[in-house]
């Protein structure tokens, strides 16, 4: 059903959860996967310069290259699209390339805010659902038993 998967990472432990989820459609599928993660920048200063929201953003895309490489090594492939955007633009950025990729599915993992936290805070996951060109998989966080 989906053979063109796409799986949007922020580099977190949210988006590593969601990658099981991804792995699973795109070999369902028997296509690659694309990787796709979206460097976010501040708006610029007085000085003009903008500068990466996170300040780990070095590490963050090492981490994902690696994935990246251990999934190319251990079926039918990936590929990383790497784009850029002004904080809070990723959804768009992410968005834009799936259309652009004609994705048939975005993968995503979300944070587990309420609807509001999310209005309130933005959320990659929740604007995806509203403007993504394909259906988006969003996968919550793991939650504690309750005991």
């Amino acid at each position: 059903m989906y053979k063109k998967v796409m799986w949007a990472t922020d580099g977190s432990d949210n988006a590593d959860r969601a990658l099981a989820h991804a792995k699973a459609l795109a070999a369902d599928g028997g296509g690659p996967l694309t990787v796709v993660y979206c460097e976010e920048f501040t708006l610029p200063g007085k000085g003009g310069g903008s500068l990466p929201v996170h300040a780990n953003e070095e590490d963050i895309q090492a981490k994902i290259e690696r994935q990246v490489a251990e999934l190319s090594s251990d079926g039918p492939g990936a590929t990383l699209q790497m784009t850029t955007g002004k904080v809070g633009g990723a959804a768009q950025a992410i968005a834009e390339f799936a259309a652009q990729d004609q994705a048939d599915v975005i993968v995503v993992g979300t944070r587990g805010h309420t609807a509001i936290t999310g209005l309130l805070l933005g959320g990659v996951a929740q604007r995806l659902l509203h403007i993504a060109p394909c259906p988006v998989l969003a996968v919550p966080p793991e939650r504690h038993s309750r005991g």
